[in-house]
């Protein structure tokens, strides 16, 4: 009969790792798709990217003289294209976002520019690549509260202090992206 305590002792020790293994996978499971849902974003990021040149030289060969607004861009693209860390990206693509617009405001003045396909196609192409980046940003955000949540609550935040899990930033807007200009064309 006296093994009976000590297979009850072990039974609860075996429970207890075989909990805290599982909740450390889902951590790391939830923590990886997090970075995968960064990556998305990184994708149309990029793509974005490489749309602006089109887009800002298709600009100025109808407004040359609005040289602050084309630096303006350029200089945000470079630094969102140069970001080192998620949150500096974030930071830097509100920024960008902010200087496309002022592009876009600064074409409304010119009837030609917004009546040439090219640029037409360049603002469609703008306009879609802008819809899948709020897509991702979306699921990116879902799957870091899930994450967070997961961080925070008991008792995984157990194992989460323990293996040094840290709560992920989401991406946010600055409140003055938030609000959509009305561009006409």
């Amino acid at each position: 009969m006296s093994w009976i305590p000590w297979a009850v002792i072990l039974g609860i020790v075996l429970i207890v790792v075989l909990w805290a293994v599982s909740a450390y996978n889902r951590l790391i499971s939830l923590s990886v798709r997090v970075d995968n849902g960064w990556s998305q974003i990184d994708v149309q990021l990029k793509k974005r990217f490489d749309l602006i040149p089109n887009l800002v030289e298709t600009v100025k060969g109808y407004a040359a003289h609005e040289k602050s607004t084309f630096e303006e861009v350029t200089r945000w693209r470079s630094a969102a294209m140069n970001s080192k860390t998620p949150a500096e990206a974030m930071k830097n693509n509100t920024a960008l976002s902010r200087a496309i617009v002022n592009l876009f405001a600064t074409a409304e003045n010119y009837p030609d520019l917004k009546a040439d396909q090219n640029f037409l196609d360049l603002q469609r192409q703008l306009q879609d690549i802008e819809s899948k980046i709020a897509f991702a940003r979306q699921f990116y955000n879902d799957t870091v509260m899930r994450y967070n949540e997961s961080v925070r609550r008991f008792p995984s935040s157990i194992v989460a202090s323990g293996f040094h899990f840290a709560e992920k930033p989401y991406f946010q807007t600055e409140e003055a992206t938030r609000t959509v200009p009305q561009v006409k064309f």
